[in-house]
C-alpha cells in the first residue's frame, strides 16, 4: 500500500465513526459497508459498557467522537507531512495497551499501521471490545490491512519493536522483556492545572471536563491543581458544580466514600463539596474522586517544580504559564501530533531497522 491508500482507509473509518455521537446515532447510507457494520457497532458499544463498569455510554461515545474528528483526510495528511514514510521497510511492532479509558491505545495502533508497519496488539482485558471491531472495519475498507494486523493474548513472539504502556511497576518488566529491541515504554503520568486566581467562571467550568471526563482515569485527566498561597477555592467549587451528577455512578460514589473515610481517619485536612475532595499533597496520582493540590509562591518557583517533575506530568493546563500549556477544557481532545510522554512515535517508527 502507498501512504495515500492508508490515509484513505483511516479517513473512511473516521467517517464511519462520525455516525456515533453523544448527541445520538445517525446512520448515513453513503458510508462504505454500513449495512454490514452499523448495527454491529451499536452492539459493540453496548458490550464495551457492560464489560467495564467505568466505560459509560457517554464516555465511549466521547472517545469515538474524538477519533472521528481526528481521522479526516486533511488532518492525517497534515500530521504525516513532515515524515518520510513512502519507503518504510515494514517491520512488526508489538503494542501493549493499557485499559484505563476507551480506545486508549488507538493512537499507537493508528501510528504503526499508517506508517507502513505491521502491528501485533496485546490489549488489556478492560478494553478489548472496540478495537478489534474497528480493525475489522478497516480491513473491509482496505483488505491489504488484513496481513498487517494481529491481536494476541499471549506473550509476544517475532517482533522487531515495541510500544508498551503500563504502570511504574510494569515498566520494569517491560524494560527487562523488551529491552533488546527498539522500544517506547510508558510509565505513570498525570496532568496538572495551574490556577492563578484570575480565571473566569467559564474557564473553571470547562476545567471540569479535564477533571471528570473518564472519571479522571486517563493520563490526560487533571489530577492536581497548582494554586497560589491563600487561594480561595470557593469560585472553583461553584464553577464545577454542574458536574455533580458524577457521584451518581455507584463506582465513583464508592471511591468517594472510601477515600473520604480514609482521609478523615488519618486527620487529613480536606476541602470537599459532596462529589470531589481536595487534599494538599506533593504527589500527582490522586485517587478517584480526589484532586491533590499544592501551593506556589512565584512563577519561577512553579516553573522549577514543573520542570523537575516533568517525567510525572502528561499535560499542563493553564493561562500563559508556558507555550506548551493546554487551554482549559481541552486535555481530552488531543491532536494527532500530541504524542504521549512527548515522544514522537512516527519519528520512532521511521528509524526501526
Amino acid at each position: 500500500m502507498l501512504l495515500n491508500d492508508r490515509i484513505k482507509a483511516f479517513s473512511e473509518l473516521g467517517k464511519f465513526l462520525s455516525q456515533f455521537k453523544s448527541t445520538g446515532y445517525e446512520k448515513v447510507n453513503a458510508i462504505h459497508h454500513n449495512d454490514d457494520f452499523f448495527d454491529k457497532m451499536l452492539h459493540k458499544i453496548t458490550t464495551a459498557v457492560h464489560h467495564n463498569g467505568w466505560f459509560t455510554e457517554e464516555n465511549v461515545l466521547f472517545s469515538l467522537e474524538q477519533w472521528s474528528n481526528a481521522l479526516t483526510e486533511n488532518s492525517l495528511k497534515d500530521w504525516l507531512s513532515p515524515y518520510a514514510l513512502e519507503k518504510i521497510e515494514p517491520k512488526t511492532v508489538g503494542i501493549v495497551m493499557a485499559g484505563n479509558i476507551p480506545l486508549v491505545g488507538f493512537h499507537d495502533f493508528l501510528s504503526v499501521l499508517i506508517s507502513g508497519h505491521h502491528v501485533l496488539v496485546k490489549q488489556s482485558s478492560n478494553d478489548n471490545q472496540l478495537l478489534p471491531f474497528l480493525a475489522s472495519y478497516l480491513i473491509a475498507i482496505e483488505h491489504r490491512f488484513e496481513a498487517s494486523i494481529k491481536f494476541t493474548s499471549e506473550k509476544f513472539k517475532n517482533f522487531d519493536a515495541v510500544i508498551a504502556t503500563g504502570s511504574d511497576n510494569t515498566s520494569r518488566y517491560f524494560e527487562y522483556y523488551f529491552g533488546k529491541v527498539p522500544n517506547i515504554i510508558r510509565k505513570n503520568r498525570n496532568s496538572v492545572a495551574i490556577l492563578t486566581g484570575n480565571e473566569t467562571k467559564e474557564q473553571l467550568e470547562v476545567l471540569g471536563k479535564d477533571i471528570f471526563r473518564y472519571y479522571g482515569l486517563g493520563c490526560r485527566s487533571v489530577s492536581k491543581l497548582m494554586v497560589p498561597k491563600e487561594y480561595n477555592f470557593d469560585s472553583f467549587f461553584k464553577a464545577i458544580y454542574p458536574y455533580h451528577d458524577v457521584v451518581n455512578s455507584a463506582k465513583y460514589a464508592n471511591n468517594y466514600d472510601y477515600n473520604k473515610a480514609v482521609y478523615l481517619m488519618s486527620n487529613y485536612k480536606l476541602f470537599e463539596n459532596g462529589f470531589l475532595m481536595l487534599k494538599e499533597d506533593e504527589g500527582y496520582a490522586s485517587p478517584i474522586a480526589t484532586l491533590f493540590y499544592e501551593t506556589y509562591d512565584s512563577k519561577d518557583q512553579l516553573n522549577k517544580k514543573i520542570k523537575s517533575d516533568s517525567e510525572k506530568i502528561q499535560c499542563v493546563v493553564g493561562l500563559d504559564f508556558s507555550p506548551e500549556c493546554i487551554e482549559f477544557g481541552e486535555t481530552q481532545s488531543p491532536q494527532l501530533s500530541d504524542y504521549a510522554d512527548g515522544i514522537d512515535i512516527i519519528e520512532f517508527l521511521t528509524k526501526i531497522n
